[in-house]
Protein backbone atom coordinates (compact mmCIF):
# COMPACT_ATOMS: atom_id res chain seq x y z
CA UNK A 1 0.00 0.00 0.00
CA UNK A 2 1.37 3.17 -1.15
CA UNK A 3 -0.13 6.81 0.63
CA UNK A 4 -1.63 8.07 -2.81
CA UNK A 5 -3.38 11.03 -3.78
CA UNK A 6 -6.17 9.40 -2.53
CA UNK A 7 -5.42 7.69 0.75
CA UNK A 8 -3.79 10.75 1.59
CA UNK A 9 -6.85 13.47 1.31
CA UNK A 10 -8.68 10.43 3.11
CA UNK A 11 -6.02 10.45 5.79
CA UNK A 12 -6.42 14.70 6.26
CA UNK A 13 -10.12 14.47 6.33
CA UNK A 14 -10.10 11.42 9.14
CA UNK A 15 -8.20 13.95 10.93
CA UNK A 16 -9.89 16.99 10.27
CA UNK A 17 -13.01 15.39 10.75
CA UNK A 18 -12.34 13.58 14.15
CA UNK A 19 -10.54 16.42 16.20
CA UNK A 20 -13.76 17.98 17.75
CA UNK A 21 -15.09 16.03 21.49
CA UNK A 22 -13.14 13.58 23.04
CA UNK A 23 -15.34 10.98 21.32
CA UNK A 24 -13.78 11.50 18.12
CA UNK A 25 -10.64 12.04 18.81
CA UNK A 26 -10.45 8.57 20.87
CA UNK A 27 -12.22 6.87 17.56
CA UNK A 28 -9.40 8.74 15.80
CA UNK A 29 -6.39 7.59 18.03
CA UNK A 30 -7.46 3.97 17.69
CA UNK A 31 -7.81 4.80 13.97
CA UNK A 32 -4.05 6.66 13.39
CA UNK A 33 -2.64 3.75 15.64
CA UNK A 34 -4.41 0.91 13.04
CA UNK A 35 -1.47 2.95 10.29
CA UNK A 36 1.25 3.72 12.54
CA UNK A 37 3.44 1.61 11.06
CA UNK A 38 2.57 2.71 7.41
CA UNK A 39 3.29 6.06 8.64
CA UNK A 40 6.76 5.82 9.28
CA UNK A 41 7.13 4.07 6.01
CA UNK A 42 5.92 6.36 3.76
CA UNK A 43 7.73 9.36 6.02
CA UNK A 44 9.15 10.91 2.67
CA UNK A 45 5.42 11.75 1.60
CA UNK A 46 4.32 13.41 4.96
CA UNK A 47 5.79 16.82 4.90
CA UNK A 48 3.10 18.47 2.63
CA UNK A 49 0.38 16.93 4.61
CA UNK A 50 1.08 18.86 7.39
CA UNK A 51 0.62 21.89 5.86
CA UNK A 52 -3.20 20.54 5.20
CA UNK A 53 -3.62 20.39 9.38
CA UNK A 54 -4.26 23.26 11.91
CA UNK A 55 -1.56 21.99 14.70
CA UNK A 56 -4.01 23.79 17.34
CA UNK A 57 -7.43 22.34 16.30
CA UNK A 58 -5.58 18.99 15.00
CA UNK A 59 -2.96 18.54 17.63
CA UNK A 60 -3.34 14.57 17.63
CA UNK A 61 -3.47 13.65 13.73
CA UNK A 62 -0.56 16.49 13.62
CA UNK A 63 1.40 14.66 16.07
CA UNK A 64 1.12 11.27 14.26
CA UNK A 65 2.43 12.27 11.08
CA UNK A 66 4.76 14.68 12.49
CA UNK A 67 6.61 11.83 14.77
CA UNK A 68 6.59 9.67 11.67
CA UNK A 69 7.75 11.76 9.20
CA UNK A 70 11.28 13.17 11.69
CA UNK A 71 11.85 9.41 12.98
CA UNK A 72 14.52 9.10 10.60
CA UNK A 73 18.33 11.06 10.32
CA UNK A 74 17.63 14.65 9.66
CA UNK A 75 20.75 16.55 7.94
CA UNK A 76 22.11 20.04 9.57
CA UNK A 77 20.08 21.82 6.65
CA UNK A 78 16.92 20.50 7.61
CA UNK A 79 17.63 20.57 11.47
CA UNK A 80 16.58 24.26 11.76
CA UNK A 81 13.30 23.54 10.07
CA UNK A 82 12.42 20.73 11.98
CA UNK A 83 13.47 22.85 14.96
CA UNK A 84 11.29 25.60 13.95
CA UNK A 85 8.30 23.36 13.11
CA UNK A 86 8.44 21.58 16.34
CA UNK A 87 8.38 24.72 18.59
CA UNK A 88 5.63 26.09 17.00
CA UNK A 89 3.72 22.61 17.33
CA UNK A 90 4.73 22.65 21.03
CA UNK A 91 3.27 26.51 21.17
CA UNK A 92 -0.05 26.20 19.72
CA UNK A 93 -0.85 22.05 20.26
CA UNK A 94 -3.54 20.95 22.49
CA UNK A 95 -2.55 19.62 25.90
CA UNK A 96 -5.92 17.59 26.09
CA UNK A 97 -4.66 15.89 22.97
CA UNK A 98 -1.39 15.20 23.39
CA UNK A 99 -2.37 13.83 26.42
CA UNK A 100 -3.85 11.29 24.85
CA UNK A 101 -0.56 9.67 22.84
CA UNK A 102 1.93 11.13 25.27
CA UNK A 103 4.90 8.75 24.35
CA UNK A 104 4.46 10.20 20.68
CA UNK A 105 4.56 13.67 22.26
CA UNK A 106 7.78 12.52 24.18
CA UNK A 107 9.75 11.26 21.46
CA UNK A 108 9.30 14.43 19.15
CA UNK A 109 10.27 17.15 22.19
CA UNK A 110 13.36 14.35 22.58
CA UNK A 111 13.89 14.65 18.82
CA UNK A 112 14.06 18.12 19.69
CA UNK A 113 16.46 17.90 22.52
CA UNK A 114 18.92 16.06 20.25
CA UNK A 115 18.88 18.37 17.45
CA UNK A 116 19.08 21.15 19.70
CA UNK A 117 22.00 19.68 21.06
CA UNK A 118 23.99 18.49 17.40
CA UNK A 119 23.87 22.50 16.83
CA UNK A 120 25.20 23.20 20.05
CA UNK A 121 22.47 25.67 20.59
CA UNK A 122 20.72 24.76 23.65
CA UNK A 123 18.68 28.05 24.76
CA UNK A 124 16.65 27.20 21.63
CA UNK A 125 15.18 24.50 23.09
CA UNK A 126 14.86 26.05 26.90
CA UNK A 127 11.13 27.88 26.17
CA UNK A 128 9.83 25.38 24.21
CA UNK A 129 10.98 22.33 26.50
CA UNK A 130 9.63 24.11 29.66
CA UNK A 131 6.13 24.68 27.87
CA UNK A 132 5.85 20.94 26.60
CA UNK A 133 6.37 19.55 30.12
CA UNK A 134 3.97 21.79 31.27
CA UNK A 135 1.06 20.71 28.52
CA UNK A 136 2.46 17.12 29.44
CA UNK A 137 1.78 17.28 33.05
CA UNK A 138 -1.69 16.45 34.36
CA UNK A 139 -0.86 18.31 37.70
CA UNK A 140 1.90 20.39 38.89
CA UNK A 141 3.06 17.32 41.06
CA UNK A 142 3.83 15.69 38.37
CA UNK A 143 7.17 14.70 37.21
CA UNK A 144 7.40 14.38 33.07
CA UNK A 145 10.32 12.27 31.72
CA UNK A 146 10.71 15.99 29.62
CA UNK A 147 11.93 17.61 33.24
CA UNK A 148 15.29 16.37 33.35
CA UNK A 149 15.66 17.47 29.74
CA UNK A 150 14.34 21.06 30.30
CA UNK A 151 16.70 21.41 33.26
CA UNK A 152 19.76 20.09 31.13
CA UNK A 153 19.12 22.55 28.46
CA UNK A 154 18.98 25.72 31.16
CA UNK A 155 22.25 24.02 32.88
CA UNK A 156 23.90 23.86 29.38
CA UNK A 157 22.61 27.23 28.44
CA UNK A 158 22.93 28.41 31.74
CA UNK A 159 19.76 29.81 31.80
CA UNK A 160 20.13 29.08 36.15
CA UNK A 161 16.91 31.31 37.16
CA UNK A 162 14.73 29.80 33.83
CA UNK A 163 14.99 26.29 35.36
CA UNK A 164 14.47 27.37 39.30
CA UNK A 165 10.22 27.70 38.09
CA UNK A 166 10.26 24.17 38.18
CA UNK A 167 12.24 23.50 41.25
CA UNK A 168 9.55 24.90 43.30
CA UNK A 169 7.11 22.30 42.96
CA UNK A 170 6.13 19.64 45.25
CA UNK A 171 6.73 16.49 43.27
CA UNK A 172 4.84 13.38 44.25
CA UNK A 173 3.62 11.57 41.31
CA UNK A 174 7.00 9.78 39.39
CA UNK A 175 6.64 7.69 36.28
CA UNK A 176 10.84 6.50 36.00
CA UNK A 177 12.99 6.65 38.74
CA UNK A 178 15.87 7.55 36.55
CA UNK A 179 13.74 10.76 35.58
CA UNK A 180 13.44 11.32 39.22
CA UNK A 181 17.29 11.33 39.81
CA UNK A 182 18.27 13.22 36.58
CA UNK A 183 16.01 15.58 37.91
CA UNK A 184 17.18 16.20 41.24
CA UNK A 185 20.44 15.98 40.01
CA UNK A 186 20.32 18.42 37.57
CA UNK A 187 18.25 20.59 39.86
CA UNK A 188 20.88 20.34 42.27
CA UNK A 189 23.65 21.72 39.63
CA UNK A 190 21.03 24.59 38.49
CA UNK A 191 20.84 25.77 42.36
CA UNK A 192 24.46 25.50 42.99
CA UNK A 193 25.36 27.57 40.09
CA UNK A 194 22.35 30.58 41.66
CA UNK A 195 24.35 29.66 44.77
CA UNK A 196 21.12 28.51 46.66
CA UNK A 197 22.73 25.90 48.27
CA UNK A 198 20.63 24.99 50.50
CA UNK A 199 17.86 23.61 47.58
CA UNK A 200 20.87 22.10 46.23
CA UNK A 201 21.24 20.05 49.07
CA UNK A 202 17.89 18.64 49.44
CA UNK A 203 17.54 17.79 45.51
CA UNK A 204 21.50 16.06 46.05
CA UNK A 205 20.04 14.50 49.01
CA UNK A 206 16.96 12.95 47.61
CA UNK A 207 19.50 11.59 45.11
CA UNK A 208 21.98 9.85 47.21
CA UNK A 209 19.13 8.02 49.83
CA UNK A 210 16.73 7.03 46.94
CA UNK A 211 15.94 3.38 47.20
CA UNK A 212 18.00 1.88 44.76
CA UNK A 213 19.12 -1.77 44.03
CA UNK A 214 22.58 -0.78 42.45
CA UNK A 215 24.55 2.06 42.47
CA UNK A 216 24.48 4.11 39.42
CA UNK A 217 26.92 6.73 38.07
CA UNK A 218 24.47 9.60 38.84
CA UNK A 219 24.20 8.82 42.27
CA UNK A 220 28.42 9.01 42.72
CA UNK A 221 28.65 12.09 40.94
CA UNK A 222 25.59 13.67 43.09
CA UNK A 223 27.87 12.28 46.34
CA UNK A 224 30.60 14.06 44.82
CA UNK A 225 28.37 17.43 44.79
CA UNK A 226 26.60 16.70 48.28
CA UNK A 227 29.77 16.55 49.43
CA UNK A 228 31.21 19.18 48.65
CA UNK A 229 28.09 21.67 48.82
CA UNK A 230 27.72 20.52 52.30
CA UNK A 231 30.84 21.79 53.11
CA UNK A 232 30.23 24.92 51.68
CA UNK A 233 27.07 25.44 53.29
CA UNK A 234 27.34 24.11 56.33
CA UNK A 235 30.72 23.94 57.15
CA UNK A 236 30.83 20.49 57.80
CA UNK A 237 30.03 17.08 56.21
CA UNK A 238 28.72 14.03 58.07
CA UNK A 239 29.90 10.91 56.62
CA UNK A 240 27.15 8.12 58.22
CA UNK A 241 23.99 7.65 56.23
CA UNK A 242 20.87 7.99 57.05
CA UNK A 243 18.83 4.67 58.15
CA UNK A 244 16.81 4.76 55.04
CA UNK A 245 19.41 5.35 52.74
CA UNK A 246 19.53 1.91 50.37
CA UNK A 247 22.32 -1.12 51.82
CA UNK A 248 23.55 -0.24 47.89
CA UNK A 249 24.25 3.26 48.18
CA UNK A 250 26.04 2.88 51.74
CA UNK A 251 28.18 0.32 51.00
CA UNK A 252 29.81 1.74 47.79
CA UNK A 253 29.82 5.22 47.43
CA UNK A 254 32.52 5.53 49.87
CA UNK A 255 34.50 3.48 47.54
CA UNK A 256 34.30 5.77 44.32
CA UNK A 257 34.56 9.22 46.14
CA UNK A 258 37.98 9.01 48.42
CA UNK A 259 39.58 12.15 47.34
CA UNK A 260 36.13 14.26 48.71
CA UNK A 261 36.44 12.33 51.38
CA UNK A 262 39.64 13.15 52.02
CA UNK A 263 38.92 16.72 51.68
CA UNK A 264 36.11 16.68 54.09
CA UNK A 265 38.92 15.32 57.00
CA UNK A 266 40.98 18.12 55.86
CA UNK A 267 38.36 20.40 56.30
CA UNK A 268 37.62 19.30 59.83
CA UNK A 269 40.90 20.14 60.79
CA UNK A 270 40.69 24.26 60.15
CA UNK A 271 43.98 24.61 59.00
CA UNK A 272 44.12 26.14 55.62
CA UNK A 273 47.24 24.84 54.71
CA UNK A 274 46.10 21.20 55.21
CA UNK A 275 42.98 21.74 52.94
CA UNK A 276 44.99 23.25 50.21
CA UNK A 277 47.40 20.71 50.65
CA UNK A 278 44.78 18.29 49.79
CA UNK A 279 43.57 20.17 46.85
CA UNK A 280 46.61 19.97 45.32
CA UNK A 281 47.13 16.72 46.03
CA UNK A 282 43.75 15.16 44.17
CA UNK A 283 43.75 18.09 41.52
CA UNK A 284 43.88 15.93 38.69
CA UNK A 285 40.85 14.24 39.56
CA UNK A 286 38.62 16.83 40.87
CA UNK A 287 39.37 18.57 37.32
CA UNK A 288 38.45 15.91 35.57
CA UNK A 289 35.30 15.60 37.49
CA UNK A 290 34.29 19.55 36.82
CA UNK A 291 34.51 19.71 40.71
CA UNK A 292 37.28 22.41 40.34
CA UNK A 293 35.23 25.33 40.94
CA UNK A 294 33.37 24.04 43.79
CA UNK A 295 36.30 22.71 45.60
CA UNK A 296 37.69 26.36 45.23
CA UNK A 297 34.80 27.49 47.08
CA UNK A 298 35.13 24.67 49.55
CA UNK A 299 38.79 26.99 50.30
CA UNK A 300 37.12 30.12 50.60
CA UNK A 301 34.45 29.00 52.84
CA UNK A 302 37.17 27.70 55.78
CA UNK A 303 38.27 31.78 55.47
CA UNK A 304 34.19 32.69 56.26
CA UNK A 305 33.89 29.59 59.10
CA UNK A 306 37.15 30.43 60.82
CA UNK A 307 36.48 34.29 60.53
CA UNK A 308 32.69 32.67 61.92
CA UNK A 309 34.26 31.42 64.82
CA UNK A 310 36.26 34.73 65.85
CA UNK A 311 32.65 36.50 66.33
CA UNK A 312 32.24 33.62 68.99
CA UNK A 313 35.30 35.05 70.91
CA UNK A 314 35.83 38.89 70.27
CA UNK A 315 34.25 42.04 70.20
CA UNK A 316 36.58 43.94 68.08
CA UNK A 317 39.49 42.33 66.44
CA UNK A 318 41.92 44.67 63.78
CA UNK A 319 41.82 43.02 60.13
CA UNK A 320 45.38 42.53 60.37
CA UNK A 321 44.49 40.01 63.24
CA UNK A 322 41.67 38.65 61.47
CA UNK A 323 44.31 37.87 58.41
CA UNK A 324 46.78 36.53 60.63
CA UNK A 325 44.37 34.28 62.71
CA UNK A 326 42.64 32.41 59.44
CA UNK A 327 45.47 32.62 57.37
CA UNK A 328 44.73 35.31 54.79
CA UNK A 329 47.63 37.05 52.87
CA UNK A 330 46.85 40.76 54.38
CA UNK A 331 44.86 43.24 55.79
CA UNK A 332 43.35 44.29 52.65
CA UNK A 333 42.22 40.67 51.70
CA UNK A 334 40.63 39.94 54.86
CA UNK A 335 38.79 43.50 54.66
CA UNK A 336 37.39 41.68 51.34
CA UNK A 337 36.26 38.54 53.35
CA UNK A 338 34.66 40.23 55.97
CA UNK A 339 32.44 42.74 53.30
CA UNK A 340 31.38 39.97 51.48
CA UNK A 341 30.07 38.29 54.71
CA UNK A 342 28.46 41.05 55.88
CA UNK A 343 26.46 41.48 52.39
CA UNK A 344 25.81 38.05 52.65
CA UNK A 345 24.01 37.87 56.21
CA UNK A 346 27.03 35.33 57.45
CA UNK A 347 27.97 37.96 60.25
CA UNK A 348 27.07 41.17 61.30
CA UNK A 349 30.01 43.76 62.03
CA UNK A 350 30.87 47.23 60.75
CA UNK A 351 34.15 48.32 59.58
CA UNK A 352 36.29 51.45 60.70
CA UNK A 353 38.25 52.30 58.28
CA UNK A 354 40.26 54.48 60.14
CA UNK A 355 41.90 52.20 62.15
CA UNK A 356 41.45 48.81 60.42
CA UNK A 357 39.04 47.58 63.14
CA UNK A 358 36.29 45.38 62.62
CA UNK A 359 33.28 45.34 65.53
CA UNK A 360 31.07 42.20 65.60
CA UNK A 361 27.20 42.42 65.92
CA UNK A 362 24.21 41.00 67.24
CA UNK A 363 21.56 39.58 64.65
CA UNK A 364 19.50 42.69 64.27
CA UNK A 365 16.38 40.36 63.36
CA UNK A 366 13.80 40.64 65.83
CA UNK A 367 11.43 38.29 64.27
CA UNK A 368 8.50 40.55 64.77
CA UNK A 369 8.36 42.29 61.42
CA UNK A 370 5.25 41.83 58.90
CA UNK A 371 7.40 40.62 56.49
CA UNK A 372 8.80 37.97 58.77
CA UNK A 373 5.15 37.15 60.00
CA UNK A 374 4.03 36.54 56.75
CA UNK A 375 7.49 34.08 55.89
CA UNK A 376 6.68 32.35 58.78
CA UNK A 377 2.83 31.63 58.01
CA UNK A 378 3.64 30.68 54.20
CA UNK A 379 5.86 28.06 55.67
CA UNK A 380 3.14 26.86 58.33
CA UNK A 381 1.09 26.24 55.82
CA UNK A 382 3.28 24.53 53.46
CA UNK A 383 4.18 22.02 56.02
CA UNK A 384 0.33 21.31 56.65
CA UNK A 385 -0.62 20.92 52.95
CA UNK A 386 2.67 18.39 52.97
CA UNK A 387 1.40 16.74 56.18
CA UNK A 388 -2.01 16.68 54.66
CA UNK A 389 -0.49 14.92 51.35
CA UNK A 390 1.46 12.24 53.10
CA UNK A 391 -1.74 10.92 55.22
CA UNK A 392 -3.59 10.77 52.26
CA UNK A 393 -0.67 8.84 50.39
CA UNK A 394 -0.20 7.20 53.70
CA UNK A 395 -3.73 5.74 53.63
CA UNK A 396 -3.75 4.91 49.86
CA UNK A 397 -1.08 2.36 50.31
CA UNK A 398 -1.97 1.05 53.42
CA UNK A 399 -5.41 -0.31 51.50
CA UNK A 400 -3.43 -1.11 48.71
CA UNK A 401 -3.80 -5.05 48.07
CA UNK A 402 -0.61 -5.21 45.81
CA UNK A 403 1.51 -3.66 48.35
CA UNK A 404 -0.38 -5.04 51.63
CA UNK A 405 0.22 -8.80 50.05
CA UNK A 406 4.37 -8.07 48.99
CA UNK A 407 5.05 -6.85 52.26
CA UNK A 408 3.02 -10.17 54.02
CA UNK A 409 5.28 -12.02 51.38
CA UNK A 410 8.83 -10.60 52.77
CA UNK A 411 7.57 -10.61 56.17
CA UNK A 412 7.10 -14.56 55.91
CA UNK A 413 10.48 -14.97 54.38
CA UNK A 414 12.59 -12.17 56.62
CA UNK A 415 12.78 -10.66 59.55
CA UNK A 416 12.45 -6.81 59.89
CA UNK A 417 15.71 -4.87 58.37
CA UNK A 418 17.69 -8.14 57.86
CA UNK A 419 17.08 -8.25 54.03
CA UNK A 420 20.14 -6.27 52.35
CA UNK A 421 21.11 -6.88 49.07
CA UNK A 422 24.87 -7.02 47.82
CA UNK A 423 24.78 -5.48 44.45
CA UNK A 424 26.83 -6.57 41.24
CA UNK A 425 27.92 -3.01 38.87
CA UNK A 426 30.17 -1.90 36.54
CA UNK A 427 30.13 2.18 35.88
Amino acid sequence: MNLNIGSAESLVAQIQGHSGNIADLNNLRNYLKQFDDFLHSEAAHLPPLLNELDPAQHSLGYLYLLEACTDGPLSKEHSNEFILTVARFINVCSAEQIRLVPDKFISVCKRLRDQIMLLDEPIRGVASMLTALRKLQTSTEQLTTLHPDFLLLCLLSKCYKTGLSILEDDIFEIDQPRDLFLYCYYGGMICIGQKQFRKALELLHNVVTAPLLMISAITVEAYKKYILVSLIHLGQFSTSFPKYTSSAAQRNLKNYTQPYLELVSSYSTGKVSELESCVQTNREKFENDKNLGLVKQVVSSMYKRNIQRLTQTYLTLSLQDIANTVQLNSPKEAEMHVLQMIQEGDIYATINQKDGMVRFLEDPEQYKTCEMIERIDTSIQRIMMLSKKLTTMNEAMSCDPSYLGKVGRERQRFDFDDFDTVPKFNI
